[in-house]
């Protein structure tokens, strides 16, 4: 079995590292408050930021969908698998995000693995951030491309990177919203970059497509980013637009390469139909409810208000994500029980999805959430805080 020895093994030493990670069942639709194994709690660490998962004419539109449609979609896209949905969504979706064409992927995961395994060979490079999602790392090492790293939104690390890099292609990438951070890529800086350099730029806009912008064009809309500046957009459709699935928007050119040669759209079974008739169903809300983002700023805003008002140190982010770093893994997933116990289910994010020692609370912030959980949250959070420091110095160290 190696020198690692038996999978008993490496378990008890994930358990050991504090990183061991346990499923929850979900007994109820997603919403500000869900039952939990049981338990009824109020739900601060989803990413259905617009409240729309739960939706009566999203779920309508599944519902159409699957009764004109059926249910699986039988094939790939490009066997027998693309149906009327899938057209007519991918249209919907250019023209949301003022961009050409748009290729629905079956996750996000997915898309970014086709789009770079597409682009980039051996020979090649990829500049990326070093908060990244995990699979814009998986996609450069998939490619067979080098991957260089720069400092977190360091464009001056970045610069001086690639100067020098004269063959093959090139490719900058990063997150538009950081996922576990909440702040925002420095998007006109990257522009520039990839334009002066002849690189591809690729955003992965995941957490802020339909949250943000007064439209919910995202950080593109918000930072007037246009095709030419960022000639490959990313987003995912089972966050603000509450369904499944994933897209990529862009050039013709840049999406018929990819029904050509991303193995991730080729070699996979098409999304559902009726999954696209619900999207089709929550980007018409997400388009014309611009109340929605309007409530989720003010709970934002009251949020980081509490917080600072009780001395908790947060992030620099204006967006759902409001992290308060623990540090200890075991103290940040001691903290999330005891939240838990008081009623609250807030997400303990450990290494490797953050850098070791930056375990944090994670709490994410919909439209659906009322002023009164919100003060409830804030509430809980000093004493489940306090106590943890209590143990810490009652004991040395952490648990």
């Amino acid at each position: 079995m190696g020198e690692w020895g038996s999978l008993s093994d490496r378990l008890v030493d994930i358990e050991r590292h504090g990183r061991y990670r346990r499923r929850r069942t979900v007994e109820s639709p997603q919403g500000a408050e869900i039952l939990v194994d049981g338990h009824r709690l109020i739900n601060f660490c989803s990413n259905d930021y617009l409240g729309l998962a739960n939706h009566p004419l999203v779920v309508a539109g599944l519902q159409r969908g699957a009764s004109e449609f059926g249910v699986g979609s039988g094939a790939a896209h490009l066997v027998c698998g693309h149906s009327g949905p899938h057209q007519r969504l991918e249209e919907e979706l250019a023209a949301f995000t003022r961009r050409d064409r748009a290729l629905l992927f079956s996750t996000g995961y997915m898309a970014n693995l086709g789009v770079m395994s597409s682009l980039l060979g051996r020979g090649d490079v990829a500049f990326e951030d070093r908060l990244n999602h995990a699979s814009l790392l998986d996609g450069v090492r998939l490619s067979g491309a080098r991957l260089k790293r720069y400092g977190h939104a360091d464009l001056a690390m970045l610069q001086t990177e690639i100067v020098g890099k004269t063959s093959g292609e090139v490719l900058i990438a990063s997150d538009g919203v950081f996922s576990m951070d909440g702040d925002l890529a420095p998007v006109a800086g990257l522009a520039g970059a990839a334009k002066a350099h002849g690189a591809w730029l690729m955003i992965d806009d995941a957490h802020g497509l339909g949250v943000m912008g007064k439209k919910g064009g995202g950080l593109m809309e918000v930072m007037g980013q246009s095709q030419e500046d960022v000639p490959v957009l990313v987003g995912t459709l089972g966050k603000a637009f509450g369904t499944f699935g994933a897209f990529v928007a862009g050039s013709d050119d840049l999406i018929e390469y990819l029904i050509q040669r991303a193995r991730t759209y080729i070699y996979t079974t098409a999304l559902p139909p009726a999954v696209a008739e619900a999207t089709r169903a929550s980007l018409l809300l997400v388009a014309a409810d611009s109340w929605r983002r309007e409530l989720l700023t003010v709970r934002i805003q009251q949020f980081r208000q509490g917080a600072r008002q009780l001395g908790l140190q947060l992030t620099d982010s204006m967006t759902p994500i409001q992290p308060l770093v623990v540090g200890d893994n075991r103290a940040a997933l001691r903290a999330s029980e005891d939240l838990r116990a008081s009623g609250f289910l807030v997400s303990a994010i450990r290494p490797p999805t953050v850098p070791d020692g930056t375990a944090r609370l994670r709490v994410t912030l919909t439209a659906a959430h009322t002023e009164e959980q919100v003060d409830r949250l804030l509430e809980a959070m000093p004493r489940v805080l306090l106590n943890r420091q209590a143990h810490k110095d009652g004991n040395g160290v952490d648990e």
